[in-house]
């Protein structure tokens, strides 16, 4: 019979061939530690940004019904004011004569500007095309027209026959209300829609 040798149990930290070199120390219940806070970290970071996408959802919505019961109440508005009369052409009788084409429109003056009617008078400038004559001009979001040229303005209907009855390319002053309260007169060429 072989007599076989004892032997003993390594130390901690010490291979079982006599080495003193240190294995990695194993920690089996650190991954289920990781995995929750990465799971905390990506959960807090969707739940931020679906309220901060939820919060400029309802800006959006707000700043939208806002406009729209403004735009509602203009449309009311012209549909109260009777049409203008247009004049028809009698066409011939006869189907070999072509009938004339009809004169093109003229070329209607805009400035480039999204307004609604302001709480008292003028008209709110709520958007600015860039680039654009109003842009040019020096008109921001938030300004109130009162006046352009010699014209007073007291609605947004009034803005827009004002500057559709004047000439695209010709100079005209407004005079603005800022929205710290300031007044100011501005110089702009209303251009044409292209």
């Amino acid at each position: 019979m072989e007599q076989t040798a004892l032997r003993p149990k390594p130390m901690p930290g010490q291979e079982p061939g006599g080495g003193s070199r240190p294995r990695a120390t194993r920690h089996p219940h650190a991954a289920p530690r990781r995995a929750r806070k990465l799971r905390t970290l990506l959960l807090g970071l969707f739940v931020g940004a679906v309220l901060v996408l939820s919060g400029v959802g309802l800006g959006t919505v707000g700043a939208t019904v806002i406009g729209m019961s403004r735009l509602a109440e203009l449309q009311r508005q012209t549909e109260r004011t009777p049409p203008a009369p247009t004049r028809s052409v009698a066409s011939s009788p006869s189907p070999s004569s072509a009938s004339p084409a009809p004169a093109p429109a003229p070329p209607t003056a805009v400035l480039g500007v999204e307004v609604v009617d302001a709480e008292k008078t003028g008209a709110l400038i709520v958007g600015v095309h860039v680039p654009g004559p109003g842009f040019t001009a020096g008109l921001v979001r938030g300004d109130v027209l009162l006046q352009v040229g010699k014209a007073r303005v007291d609605s947004a209907a009034d803005l827009a026959r004002t500057v559709s009855g004047t000439r695209p390319g010709k100079e005209i002053i407004l005079t603005i209300r800022h929205r710290t309260g300031g007044y100011q007169q501005l110089t702009a060429v209303p251009g044409i829609v292209t």
